[in-house]
């Protein structure tokens, strides 16, 4: 190799090597290490864990549920499953898409069996742009009431005082919607939040 080609080689690996180092390995400890000492319960997921140990699932990534005597959440997009973190993301369906008024028309279907005629909430059959979302709007939260209430044996206004406690103001008072965490409502109803 040539005195003239190593002069020129030389610095460009030096940098390489050096950026690696900073942006690849220093940069992402130290926003590691910032995130655990001042944010931990953020920056491990933010998991609900019970009194016994056990992790429930997290506070920001929604999770299934059929039963009756739950709240149920936002459709997921992301994958059969739903709520596969790794999948996240929206439908990409628009307005006009077959599939979509298909999709939308069997979940309207679904919740009215359960609810009777009443008009459905929007949130609880159409997916979040992620997918993932872990929240209703009150107004699909009170939608549910009187079926989870009757699964429970519970009166009406007891459940809705528990959506109530649960039911997050806008950040701010002013950006974004209240809403409600769906895992959080009904690990209260079960008695099991920590």
């Amino acid at each position: 190799m040539s005195h003239a080609l190593r002069r020129i080689l030389w610095p460009a690996i030096v940098i390489l090597a050096t950026m690696t180092l900073l942006t690849g390995v220093a940069y992402p400890a130290l926003v590691t290490a910032v995130a655990q000492a001042v944010f931990p319960h953020q920056a491990n997921g933010s998991m609900l864990v019970l009194a016994d140990g056990r992790a429930v699932g997290s506070t920001l990534i929604g999770q299934p549920f059929s039963d009756p005597s739950y709240f149920w959440g936002r459709p997921s997009a992301a994958g059969a499953g739903g709520y596969d973190a790794s999948a996240s993301g929206g439908s990409n369906l628009g307005p006009t898409s077959a599939a979509l008024i298909e999709r939308i028309g069997a979940e309207v279907d679904r919740l009215q069996q359960a609810h009777g005629d009443a008009a459905v909430p929007v949130d609880l059959v159409t997916t979040s742009a992620s997918g993932l979302d872990p929240h209703i709007s009150p107004a699909a939260a009170d939608y549910q009431v009187r079926r989870v209430a009757a699964a429970r044996a519970m009166n009406d206004a007891d459940v809705r005082a528990l959506v109530s406690r649960h039911t997050q103001a806008p950040l701010l008072g002013f950006l974004g919607q209240a809403r409600v965490n769906v895992l959080e409502l009904n690990l209260d109803l079960d008695g099991l939040l920590p």
